[in-house]
């Protein structure tokens, strides 16, 4: 995988290799991340994915070791050590070195490392997807206001429990067994025309793409709600989309067993995501 990597000062094109059994991100998880995008040469709502890695990093008891004016900066001289007409990840790390068990990560040993990798925007053909027996914990069970590490091995669980019955993608509840996000990304429904999308609550990331869609959605007249979604709600939805840094949006052609074919909304909304991602061009159109 084509890439360019940041770390103790340097710019390399191999991983480097950084953890070992004694430090403390690599046996207790005391990691933190943030998925930016830069697609043929724009780089969307690349500053609020740097903010969050820096709120992340202090959430989860850490002292980051740059800004986010110094992040995005980083992160604008790697995307632009690829070709103009890549799609690419960013992906910032904030990490601990030191601590004396899973009570005492020593903030002073926050480390630092952002990896930009070539991974193409997945087509927007369509997923299926289902309920899964796996939820989001609420806020005072996991460190939800964090982009953390820790928190994706039970995405990964939801994702596979949904493959083994045939689907493509998890749909998880939130403690009190409303619809909280898919296990990959958040969650919009249409019904009669309106959008819905579960109103944050503590217990998912209410993601950088999602407040982006929800205000292009409105500036374009289109009414969305941010409320209580039910299982029973999607089950009678018109549309069902994923919004979310990895695939920007995407449509739900299949939940549990209603067939539903790519929707209007969800292709008004990509085409409103990717208009407004023009205005975040750092590169010049390739050819």
């Amino acid at each position: 995988m084509a890439g360019v990597y940041w770390y103790d000062g340097q710019w390399m094109t191999e991983e480097p290799k950084i953890l070992g059994p004694m430090d403390h991100a690599f046996w207790l998880g005391s990691i933190v991340f943030d998925g930016a995008r830069a697609i043929r040469g724009t780089v969307p709502d690349l500053d609020l994915h740097c903010q969050r890695a820096i709120r992340s990093a202090r959430n989860m008891m850490m002292e980051p070791t740059v800004s986010a004016e110094r992040l995005e900066e980083l992160c604008r001289e790697g995307v632009m050590k690829m070709p103009a007409d890549a799609e690419l990840y960013i992906r910032p790390m904030f990490f601990i070195r030191r601590g004396i068990g899973a009570a005492s990560p020593d903030p002073d040993s926050t480390d630092f490392i952002l990896s930009i990798y070539d991974a193409p925007l997945p087509p927007p053909t369509g997923f299926s997807a289902c309920m899964v027996p796996f939820r989001r914990p609420a806020a005072d069970m996991a460190p939800t206001d964090a982009k953390a590490s820790a928190l994706y091995p039970n995405s990964s669980r939801a994702v596979q429990w949904a493959k083994r019955n045939g689907f493509d993608n998890a749909v998880m509840s939130d403690p009190e067994g409303n619809v909280a996000e898919f296990a990959t990304s958040n969650i919009m429904m249409v019904k009669d025309g309106v959008v819905m999308t579960p109103a944050a609550n503590g217990t998912f990331l209410a993601g950088v793409t999602r407040q982006r869609i929800i205000a292009l959605l409105r500036e374009a007249g289109r009414e969305v709600r941010e409320c209580t979604v039910t299982p029973a709600m999607l089950r009678d939805a018109d549309e069902i989309f994923a919004t979310g840094n990895y695939g920007k949006v995407q449509p739900c052609t299949r939940f549990e067993e209603n067939e539903m074919q790519p929707g209007p909304v969800a292709a008004q909304a990509r085409q409103l995501y990717f208009d407004w991602a023009e205005h975040s061009r750092i590169m010049p159109k390739a050819g």
